[in-house]
């Protein structure tokens, strides 16, 4: 190396402070009076990065050299730090932080580091030509140094001095770490130049170095364990040397952080503060490092438990392929609320070409009556970091391409890019839909099906080693019963039937096959879909190729998959067949699967349910030592039965679930449109397993011109429930019509005529009549069969609940006297009707609740009705184990405001 202290260099020392960036820079300049103007501006760009970094890592005085030899500008910028070594962080362009020597390395002819006892200097040569030295603009072209070791790690800080201690953060996810770096680094960024510029933030001087040398030596640590780890996985498990007595500095990092936090959500910063999961990844670091520094066991970031927004589950960088490829509508969209992605499913679902969402706003696809809401929340969240919908299931209406409303569940979840940005990826479930129908061609790839939002990961099937050799006949009777339990497991405990198949792949493979398949029949018997494919050891073959829809069952196919889709099997295939009797689609495809998985045996059983085939397995082996024989047959037999009788059961409840849903909904009314009174509904289904229910309501117009508002709860959770529910519903208009009687008597009469159809079957119900004239004043009467009571929301916000009118349960006794409770309703007052779905929770009182409801229903007073409906779903009913109905009125007098 050239000596930059040569007499024809010019050189000056700078402080440590902010300030000494601009110095150099001009200093830069006036060295090199003279040179080529793009020559002196890139000079001045990479010395500003430099020296940016001396003064936030080193933190001691700097000294700049430059010079000139024969037209090639040379640069040195040195500190007193040399066992500070330097970490290219590979950032994306659009980083706040961690450019500087991404840039010197693009743009400098040369650049290096020399570190001697005392000092450390990073230099830079610039060719008058301005051509960059490609074999120098390499990733280790700095010559990265080692982590520092322990003892010196944190030498003059409060960081740790003391031996080394390894500490193992378990199943790290890529992308996830690589977003929380870049947010502590830009963090920690924010807050010196905040102290610089004599802002308190709460942190010490002395604080914030040990945090800085802490940050610095995870990030060193955790970019060498990378390095070394070159497996290309996208989680992997790090073990990190630091010094066994730097559980103080790590501290001193979290508090920093925390501050930091503080201040870029009161908007003090540019920097945002973090997301839920990237702020919990972090705690769950730094909860690793010191538990582990103490003593503790390490604990998989995989494990953690679940918070909502936050959840480990999605271990993988996000991939627009696995939305494309998903059979659940999904749609993501980027922190600018830009559609970056959309499925088939969710196109269709909304009436849309997916080519022509991309690069849509998000809110082409949200209600007009919302749109506004939906920016200030997303806007909240990306400033405060605090979720309001993040990992929860939330009824909502979507907007359809022909302008109605489609009612959907909404589960969201973040993703991190590989470049570390954040992807929110939406899946909408119908509401009252049928299952959606695969739409995959041949071959299509398709993820891992989607969990059910709000349940956790189901555990895989536990390895176990059988004692005499794998396969069948090296098994004992116990452990083919445990063979055989353990499947039926897999499936029962699944969150959907995909999943279910998929544990069972993992299951046989795990202790029987090598690899396996299972094809079904679609619900029409017309097609056979491959739900999936599960190989055991990995290798060059990509198993989820073959999934997705399969050519038709011909009658020309005549091959063992055909021959078993027909009701034939269990059969043993001991060698290829020759592709002459490959003779359908369906037998070539299923022959090229044989093929490119190794193939040496295999066995393909039927799977009959109710005396019908619904489809196959196929079990396979491709390994020498062993493979499947005539006495195998038998317990792949049972084995096929068993995962057919999973199967069937599954698509059973799945089918009388949506029927009993698509009735509910069926029998949701139209509500009448009135020019002095404004209603308006909604319905909303469980988002977990007992998704029907007997919730109802309705509003109609009687002959008098009272108007008849009605809501409902029948006791039971399934289609006996929404059967009951409809009857009541269409009983107890007939007699409201019919006989004009005060809502005591017909609640009477309605529990007589339910009496004689259910008599062990118990509803609650409010039945009440909106009396007035156009112009006003209204008033309220009502009875109460054992429901929640009315909640009654004035203009200026005050609450108060409706608890006259109360009497017992539709069931119990149709002979009991029923009250009726008259209240004054004045105008642009709400009142609504609701269903406990709405409110109650488990482990909570009904007290709590019902102050809750109070709550949110009073923050929205003012709000339009159908903003009002929606919100409430969104605030309250979001996770509800319960159906939820809800029922709306708000008087307006005649030529007053409206709406």
């Amino acid at each position: 190396m050239a000596d930059l202290h040569a007499p024809s260099a010019a050189v000056r020392r700078f402080d440590q402070g902010p300030q000494s960036v601009a110095e150099a820079r001009r200093f830069v300049r006036s060295a090199l009076d003279g040179v080529a103007s793009d020559l002196v501006e890139t000079a001045q760009l990479l010395v500003s990065e430099l020296v940016t970094n001396a003064v936030l890592h080193a933190r001691t005085e700097v000294e700049v050299s430059a010079r000139v030899t024969d037209g090639t500008v040379r640069v040195g910028v040195g500190d007193r730090r040399p066992d500070r070594g330097l970490v290219p962080y590979r950032y994306p362009p659009y980083a706040g932080t961690g450019q500087g020597l991404a840039l010197v390395e693009q743009l400098a002819s040369r650049h290096g580091v020399d570190t001697g006892e005392e000092t450390k200097t990073v230099w830079f040569e610039l060719d008058p030509d301005g051509t960059p030295d490609g074999t120098a603009a390499r990733a280790d072209g700095w010559a990265t140094s080692a982590p520092p070791s322990p003892s010196g790690a944190a030498a003059g800080t409060d960081g740790g001095t003391g031996p080394g201690a390894t500490v193992t953060l378990v199943d790290v996810p890529a992308a996830l770490y690589s977003a929380s770096q870049q947010h502590r680094h830009t963090l920690l960024r924010e807050v010196v130049l905040a102290l610089a510029c004599g802002h308190d933030l709460g942190v010490a001087p002395g604080e914030l170095a040990a945090a800085q040398d802490m940050n610095h030596l995870i990030s060193t640590c955790v970019t060498a364990a990378l390095r070394q780890e070159s497996s290309g996985a996208e989680v992997r498990s790090l073990p990190l040397v630091l010094p066994a007595d730097a559980a103080p500095a790590v501290q001193a990092l979290r508090t920093v952080l925390q501050l930091a936090e503080e201040a870029a959500r009161d908007e003090r910063f540019l920097t945002l503060p973090a997301l839920p999961r990237s702020r919990v990844f972090r705690r769950w670091m730094f909860d690793q490092i010191v538990g582990q520094l103490a003593g503790g066991s390490p604990t998989a970031w995989t494990v953690v438990p679940r918070e909502p927004g936050s959840s480990p589950s999605e271990l993988v960088s996000w991939d627009a392929g696995q939305v494309r490829a998903s059979r659940v509508p999904t749609i993501a969209a980027d922190e600018r609320n830009t559609i970056i992605a959309v499925n088939g499913p969710a196109a269709d679902l909304l009436g849309w070409h997916a080519d022509d969402l991309v690069g849509q706003p998000l809110t082409a696809l949200i209600p007009e009556h919302l749109r506004k809401r939906h920016l200030t929340a997303f806007t909240s969240l990306l400033l405060s970091g605090q979720p309001r919908i993040l990992g929860r299931s939330v009824p909502l209406p979507a907007l359809h391409a022909d302008g109605r409303l489609v009612p959907v569940r909404l589960f969201v979840q973040t993703q991190e890019m590989p470049d570390g940005r954040t992807v929110f990826v939406a899946q909408l479930t119908p509401r009252a839909a049928a299952p959606v129908a695969p739409s995959r061609p041949p071959g299509r790839a398709r993820p891992a099906a989607p969990q059910q939002p709000g349940s956790a990961a189901p555990p895989a099937a536990p390895r176990r080693e059988v004692s005499t050799g794998r396969g069948p006949a090296g098994m004992s009777a116990l452990e083919r019963l445990t063979l055989l339990a353990d499947t039926a497991a897999a499936l029962t405990n699944a969150p959907d039937l995909d999943e279910g198949v998929r544990q069972v792949g993992r299951v046989l493979t795990e202790r029987l096959a090598d690899w396996c398949a299972v094809d079904l029949f679609t619900a029409q018997a017309v097609q056979v879909e491959r739900v999936c494919v599960v190989r055991r050891a990995t290798g060059a073959a990509h198993p989820e190729e073959h999934e997705g829809r399969l050519p038709r069952v011909s009658e020309t196919a005549r091959g063992p998959l055909a021959r078993a889709l027909r009701g034939a099997g269990p059969l043993l295939l001991t060698e290829p067949s020759p592709p002459s009797r490959a003779t359908s689609p369906l037998d070539t495809h299923y022959r090229e699967l044989l093929r490119s998985m190794g193939t040496r045996s295999a066995v393909v059983a039927p799977l009959r349910a109710r005396r019908q085939v619904i489809g196959a397995l196929t079990v396979a082996d491709g390994g020498a030592e062993r493979q499947f024989t005539e006495e195998d047959l038998p317990l792949i037999d049972d084995l096929a039965r068993a995962l057919a009788l999973g199967v069937d059961n599954a698509r059973l409840y799945q089918e009388t679930r949506n029927i009993a849903e698509r009735l509910q909904r069926s029998l949701l009314p139209v509500l009448p449109e009135l020019d002095h009174l404004q209603i308006s509904a909604r319905y909303a289904a469980s988002s977990t397993t007992a998704q029907v229910g007997g919730d109802w309501y309705d509003s109609f117009v009687l002959p008098s011109g009272d108007i008849a508002l009605v809501i409902g709860d029948v006791t039971g959770h399934n289609l006996d429930a929404a059967i009951a529910m409809s009857q009541l519903r269409s009983m107890l208009r007939g007699i409201a019509v019919d006989r004009q009687e005060p809502p005591a008597t017909v609640l009477r009469r309605l529990d007589m005529a339910n009496h004689s159809l259910y008599r062990e079957a118990t509803a609650t119900c409010v039945y009440g009549l909106l009396k007035g004239p156009e112009e006003g004043p209204w008033e309220l009467v009502h009875s109460s069969a054992g429901h929640l009571p009315p909640l009654l929301i004035g203009e200026d916000g005050r609450t108060r609940y409706l608890e006259e009118g109360a009497g017992v349960l539709l069931g119990l006794d149709p002979d009991l006297p029923r009250p009726t409770a008259r209240d004054a309703i004045p105008a642009r007052s709400t009142v609504l009707l609701y269903t406990d779905g709405l409110i109650e929770r488990r482990h909570e009182s009904l007290d709590h609740a019902m102050d809750r409801l109070r709550r949110h229903a009073a923050a929205l007073a003012r709000e339009p009705l159908d903003v009002f409906c929606d919100e409430l779903l969104i605030g309250l009913g979001a996770d509800s184990d319960d159906d939820i109905a809800v029922l709306a009125v708000r008087p307006t007098p005649a030529g007053g405001p409206t709406e």
